[in-house]
C-alpha cells in the first residue's frame, strides 16, 4: 500500500517518471527472478545439509523437549 502512495505522490510531481517506473519495475522483477529461484533453491541444499549433518543426533537420541 506504501508503494502505491508513494507512486501516487510521484505521480502528482512529476508523471513522466511514474510512468517510466511502471513501465520499468515489472522488467527489473523478471529480470531479478532468476536470482530469486537460485536463492531458494541455495537455501534447499543447506536445510538438506543440516538436516544429514544433525540425522546421526537425532538417531542417537539427542536431548529431547517435553
Amino acid at each position: 500500500m506504501i508503494k502505491f502512495l508513494l507512486w501516487c505522490l510521484l505521480l502528482v510531481l512529476c508523471w513522466p517518471l511514474a510512468l517510466i517506473a511502471l513501465i520499468v519495475y515489472p522488467v527489473v522483477w523478471v529480470l531479478l527472478l532468476p536470482f530469486r529461484v537460485v536463492g531458494i533453491a541455495v537455501g534447499g541444499v543447506f536445510a538438506l545439509l543440516a538436516a544429514i549433518i544433525m540425522f546421526p543426533a537425532r538417531v542417537l537420541g539427542g536431548p529431547r523437549a517435553i
